[in-house]
């Protein structure tokens, strides 16, 4: 079972330097954008949302003075429409319902609630404090996962669109115990997850940071482990950290893991990750390179922090790799190069 390893401690946030704000003009996330996250710090009140079964969330509904709400809410639909379509401006038919914030996590965000009048169909998109581990964990998500990013960012504000799927802790707790569910494909979709975290170091990888996406397909039914949260990228010094097998949230994926794969299999979709994410960087290898220029020159990480987890991957890796690494980026660097080595040479 999985070891008990917990983050005590709220990150402190990285800025984003001039080298990374150049990197995200070159590759087309920076724009200037029409409100800001300090703009939505302007509410006067709040009140507990429930689920839709009742039950309490880490979110508020927040409310601002009508003149306040009046400016504001239509410079949010041109952001939303930016984030879709590239354009800022804003459909006439798109309308700001309602605004939530979250005081419990790491970048305390916005979630906007956005309804077309004509059908009323919703969709979501967060507004965040800017914080350079996230963009970095943003970026390797989308160059390195199967999965594409979608955001922006400019100056102290982050915009991201809404990844759905189900959240892991509503996924262990309701589907977990289903007779309908394939679990062997669970268990081989939370093998491949971990190995992509691992190999990017992606951490706190708890249940209720990574949603299940599920598709059905001609004989049954896919699934896709997906992050949600990158404040953790390359940030905490421990390596279990970086290993979602590791948080007791997820003892119960780890039991299932254990008995429905043996270690042959397990090690066969590990292979099988690390070949797929070895093909993606050899592709955006260019790109890749400048994240990683951009990582390693930011002078702003905890040093205990760099020295710890390059000590606790060189005995890992039984290599001398990381002796010279400064920064967590050289980290990533090194960690990428050993573990994909072979797929990449």
């Amino acid at each position: 079972m999985s070891a008990d390893v917990q983050i005590t401690k709220r990150k402190n946030f990285l800025p984003l330097t001039e080298e990374m704000e150049t990197y995200l003009d070159q590759f087309g996330r920076r724009f200037s954008l029409p409100a800001t996250y300090e703009d939505l710090r302007n509410f006067t009140e709040s009140y507990p949302l429930d689920d839709k079964d009742g039950n309490p969330t880490h979110w508020s509904s927040v409310l601002y003075p009508r003149e306040v709400q009046q400016d504001l809410f239509p410079r949010l639909t041109s952001i939303y429409s930016l984030l879709r379509t590239g354009d800022l401006q804003a459909v006439p038919h798109l309308f700001v319902e309602r605004v939530d914030f979250c005081e419990f996590g790491n970048s305390r965000p916005f979630r906007i609630r956005v309804v077309n009048q004509y059908n009323d169909n919703y969709d979501h998109f967060y507004v965040k404090t800017a914080d350079a581990s996230r963009v970095y964990g943003l970026e390797l998500e989308h160059l390195l996962s199967p999965n594409r990013i979608n955001y922006l960012a400019h100056g102290g504000t982050l915009v991201e669109e809404h990844i759905a799927g189900v959240p892991g802790d509503v996924f262990i707790r309701d589907y977990l115990d289903r007779p309908d569910l394939n679990k062997v494909r669970i268990a081989k979709e939370f093998v491949k997850f971990s190995e992509r975290c691992f190999i990017r170091l992606l951490g706190d990888m708890r249940s209720y940071n990574y949603v299940i996406d599920i598709t059905p397909d001609f004989e049954d039914v896919q699934y896709r482990v997906r992050a949600i949260d990158f404040d953790q990228q390359s940030y905490e010094g421990r390596r279990s950290l970086y290993l979602p097998q590791f948080f007791k949230e997820n003892n119960a994926v780890v039991w299932l893991c254990s008995t429905c794969l043996n270690l042959p299999t397990m090690k066969q979709y590990q292979e099988e990750e690390r070949s797929l994410i070895a093909r993606r960087y050899i592709s955006e290898h260019q790109r890749i390179t400048a994240l990683l220029t951009c990582m390693k020159a930011n002078p702003s990480e905890p040093v205990e922090k760099v020295q710890l987890l390059a000590q606790e991957l060189a005995e890992y890796h039984h290599s001398d790799a990381f002796d010279n690494c400064d920064s967590m980026g050289s980290i990533v660097e090194r960690n990428l190069e050993i573990m994909l080595g072979r797929h990449t040479a």
